[in-house]
């Protein structure tokens, strides 16, 4: 799994700054929940070949016992009890406070690995004033310039030295004898606990407990119907005795790990509660990750008719970017609608590693610029010659041509349209890929 670093520090030394330099700016991901700050934002990163997620939190006063920054605080020490290191960012030019003594003192009873990130530090690599840091028992400090970019990538290395780089499993075709990595995820209380007892309790089922990661993220391999998954966690699901025990607890990082650990991710509703703003944060990363999704709207039974036709409306409209998910109605209390929610994982894995033969596919492009050629941009009009598979899970279909670097999104999509038609594909992102031959004109004169 992904490991996680935190961003700690007293207000307005950087953190943000810092947080989009590492993520490259890319829209975090925001629990909006009850109980957490919007300060508290949540973004991939990438160094090298490593994957890890970033945690932006507010500015942190430990010692506060009430009020708004008491909230800020306690949602601090969250992040970094879910972190696997931490880095503390103080602000050089504005000097050594007793605010940055009172975080150190916390974060030394962690039993945490701590980094210290002296940030606003350009020019001032071999300055003195870097000495009183020091005093914080933390060990060296890092220069850095969040503004600038300075001295950011040895501080992410020395963060993630003890973590190698993130094996991408996905692209596994279907013939691997490897069990599916199955996620269910969603937000708390919408039934999560309750299906995940429902499956391990069946007869058909066959389930025992593996020893979680560094962050105590649980694997529980089982069968069903021959087939062999494995369930990754998000639902702070514990063994105690031989009886499962669920816990609801609300973990952003937990859920965007099993996510990004997943071949398919079960993501359950409320039909009772709508499709709320976490939903549609969880269902965008989902997306984003290209993982295979199928779509469970739990306590179908505790509804009438205005509040499933409201629902309905409700997926339609905000998770409107999962249209090819297939959509189940369940009730996990009552065990009704659970084998046909088996059958879709399987269809939504099955598309996810299709195998796409070269001339299909080229065969495919063919046919679909005779029915509707993409339009002209510049000079040229684009042409596309040939296509083959670039990947799975999401399954990447990459077009060799001329003039390809400005086809619009939308002939992607029409595209696409025409390869899930063609192959079934159901519950899985498809993803097309453009790639322009060279030209040798272009480089005339030279």
């Amino acid at each position: 799994m992904k490991p996680v670093i935190a961003l700690v520090g007293r207000a307005n030394v950087g953190k943000s700054t810092l947080f989009n330099r590492i993520t490259k700016s890319r829209d975090a991901i925001v629990a909006d929940y009850a109980g957490l700050t919007r300060d508290r934002h949540y973004g991939d990163a990438r160094l090298g070949a490593r994957e890890f997620i970033v945690v932006d939190t507010g500015g942190f006063e430990p010692d506060k016992p009430t009020g708004v920054v008491a909230e800020m605080a306690k949602q601090t020490k969250q992040a970094v009890a879910e972190a696997d290191a931490v880095v503390f960012v103080v602000d050089v030019r504005g000097g050594l406070s007793a605010q940055d003594h009172d975080i150190a003192r916390f974060l030394r009873t962690q039993q945490k690995r701590v980094l210290l990130a002296a940030n606003k530090a350009e020019g001032m690599q071999e300055s003195p004033l870097l000495g009183e840091f020091y005093e914080l028992g933390i060990g060296e400090p890092h220069p850095i310039s969040a503004a600038h970019g300075q001295g950011i990538r040895s501080l992410l290395e020395a963060a993630l030295v003890d973590f190698p780089a993130h094996e991408d499993t996905f692209g596994d075709g279907p013939d691997d004898h490897r069990p599916i990595r199955l996620a269910v995820a969603g937000r708390p209380n919408v039934g999560k606990s309750t299906l995940i007892n429902a499956w391990l309790g069946e007869e058909r089922l066959v389930a025992f407990d593996q020893p979680g990661t560094t962050r105590d993220a649980i694997h529980v391999p089982f069968e069903h119907n021959g087939q062999q998954f494995e369930l990754i966690d998000t639902a702070g699901l514990r063994r105690k005795g031989k009886v499962f025990e669920a816990i609801e607890k609300f973990s952003v990082v937990k859920t965007l790990q099993a996510i990004a650990d997943a071949n398919v991710v079960l993501l359950l509703l409320d039909a009772t509660q709508g499709v709320s703003d976490q939903d549609a944060h969880i269902a965008g990363y989902i997306l984003e990750s290209g993982r295979a999704v199928v779509l469970a709207v739990n306590k179908w039974d505790a509804t009438d008719d205005y509040q499933r036709q409201t629902l309905q409306r409700s997926i339609e409209s905000r998770l409107a970017f999962l249209k090819f998910a297939p959509v189940l109605q369940i009730s996990a209390i009552r065990r009704q609608g659970l084998q046909a929610v088996w059958k879709a994982i399987l269809q939504a894995h099955a598309s996810a590693t299709v195998k796409m033969s070269t001339p299909v596919l080229t065969r495919l492009v063919h046919e679909a610029a005779e029915h509707q050629a993409p339009r002209r941009e510049g000079r040229f009009r684009p042409k596309m010659r040939y296509a083959h598979q670039g990947g799975m899970n999401p399954p990447l279909v990459v077009i060799h041509g001329t003039s390809l670097d400005h086809v619009p999104d939308t002939y992607k999509r029409f595209l696409e349209g025409r390869l899930r038609e063609h192959f079934k594909l159901v519950g899985t992102p498809v993803r097309i890929e453009m790639r322009s031959a060279k030209n040798p004109f272009d480089a005339k004169g030279t």
